[in-house]
């Protein structure tokens, strides 16, 4: 990925990506950094949508950004086994990439997941937001996934045009949730 976008290549390389995301000895910025370029690859379209709606995103590959975004869905159950290994950044982005690829399996698996992690993670945190934002995507209801999309960019985010799909607007958002703790993480000390 450049930018972004999806090159022809993207696909090929989240092998690899994956590969760093469940390597213990890789130190865990990295690993959300990998979890984070994969949901960067599996919703590219879909955030492109929600900043260009209702026009086509210019610099859009539907051919690449279909391959990445079925490469990512294949690691999914190998990232999301490691669930309780993971920091709790690591797992707001496995949650992140979760919900982009519901399955009967997955959501019910997730969401007790999350409900648990939103106890140890109070309101008014980002973490804490951020899950209960993600337990909101969980619901796959589009009427309160665009009230709580709304509701939180307004106070806090980069908005998207309002006639946008709400599913986009809300993997819009997520995105800009995962750059913000990736960027504390960046900036927090290294663990000895």
């Amino acid at each position: 990925m450049h930018q972004d976008t999806c090159q022809p290549a993207t696909a090929d390389g989240l092998a690899l990506v994956t590969a760093l995301a469940v390597d213990d000895r890789v130190p865990a910025r990295h690993r959300f950094q990998a979890v984070d370029l994969l949901f960067r690859a599996a919703t590219v379209a879909d955030r492109h949508l929600a900043e260009t709606w209702p026009a086509t995103p210019q610099h859009a590959d539907p051919d690449s950004e279909a391959r990445a975004r079925s490469a990512a869905q294949a690691h999914v159950p190998t990232l999301l086994a490691r669930w309780s290994a993971e920091c709790p950044a690591v797992r707001l982005a496995l949650a992140g990439l979760a919900v982009v690829f519901p399955t009967d399996r997955t959501l019910p698996a997730l969401t007790p997941r999350l409900r648990t992690f939103t106890h140890q993670h109070t309101p008014g945190t980002d973490i804490g937001d951020y899950v209960r934002f993600v337990l909101v995507l969980a619901t796959e209801n589009d009427d309160r996934i665009l009230t709580a999309t709304e509701k939180l960019t307004d106070a806090y985010w980069t908005g998207t045009p309002r006639g946008a799909p709400a599913r986009p607007r809300a993997l819009h958002l997520l995105g800009q949730m995962l750059t913000k703790v990736g960027i504390g993480l960046t900036r927090a000390p290294a663990r000895p």
